[in-house]
């Protein structure tokens, strides 16, 4: 059977079509909050329990979010679950919608330590290495999600942000998925609102190798990587994820740019959750979330 079934849903209330956010009430959800940069792990900050975008804490995610603030407004830059075992996130989250989707600024280069992380965290930012194998500094939240502002871009320059990839498939293959999905998510005719989680894998079965850093840290080197987006257009919500091994694509990078090779890598959410063992997009309603994650329409993605 084809795992691409052509569903579309749409949620109306009162008559009318309510906003993408406008779904979920604050006061069903308290989760408690921590203090940024603190220990507490697996907890929510107050408030974010109800952003879509936000896959459910795993036991030990030590849970960190960067605020900007726009036209007076602080909002979400992005956010992010990170092992500090590991020493690499188990997923970071973000959205496109009217107020960042615009661009203003271009790319900041200058890579840091994450001033929210606990610093006897700390990995250092100079470039990655490992038993002969050069790894790049690649982005999660990409430079490129983020050119609103310059305090957006230079949030993207913190090293939880990044993991140790292959240079081939960060500047050449993954790079065309970012593209792909910055394209869709700048598209206001596209969607009203994009929701974008990204990672790489770092439970034990999918770790390629540990990156020995300078002051001794080991960083988990991801076997895949993964994206999962959810689109609300006129609050008609859809979903679909990529799932892709991390290794050289030197016949296949150029193809990448074309939507036969992305639909090679594309699974439904509920395929990306077995994968991964992550619960993406849990603060939909469950009605909303078995449609959307069980189906994917790829020519509604532009890819057919």
């Amino acid at each position: 059977m084809n795992k691409f079934i052509y569903i579309s849903l749409t949620v109306l209330m009162a008559g009318s079509l309510m906003a993408c956010d406008d779904l979920f009430d604050d006061d069903q959800y308290d989760f408690g909050g921590i203090v940024l940069g603190t220990e507490s792990q697996g907890t929510l900050l107050a408030g974010d329990s109800t952003l879509m975008e936000v896959p459910a804490l795993q036991a030990g995610d030590l849970y960190i979010k960067h605020n900007i603030v726009l036209d007076g407004d602080t909002v979400m830059n992005y956010c992010l679950a990170y092992d500090t075992v590991k020493y690499h996130s188990r997923w970071v989250a973000f959205r496109f919608d009217e107020s960042n989707r615009k661009k203003t600024t271009g790319r900041n280069n200058s890579f840091m330590d994450d001033p929210e992380l606990p610093s006897r965290h700390f990995i250092g930012s100079s470039s990655f290495y490992s038993d002969g194998y050069n790894y790049d500094r690649g982005h999660l939240c990409a430079s490129n999600d983020r050119l609103v502002s310059t305090a957006a871009n230079i949030q993207t320059f913190y090293m939880t942000n990044m993991s140790p990839q292959l240079p081939n498939f960060n500047q050449e293959y993954w790079v065309n998925y970012e593209t792909f999905v910055q394209d869709l998510g700048r598209d206001d005719t596209f969607s009203d609102t994009l929701y974008v989680v990204k990672g790489g894998t770092i439970a034990d079965n999918q770790i390629k190798e540990y990156v020995n850093r300078s002051n001794g840290k080991k960083v988990a080197v991801p076997e895949y990587y993964y994206m999962a987006l959810v689109k609300c257009k006129n609050n008609a919500y859809e979903g679909i994820a990529f799932w892709m091994e991390h290794r050289y694509y030197d016949t296949e990078a150029e193809n990448s740019k074309t939507k036969a090779e992305k639909l090679k890598h594309a699974v439904t959410i509920d395929e990306l959750e077995k994968l991964t063992g992550i619960d993406f997009f849990a603060n939909l309603p469950d009605a909303i979330e078995t449609v959307v994650e069980s189906s994917t329409n790829p020519a509604n993605w532009n890819l057919q």
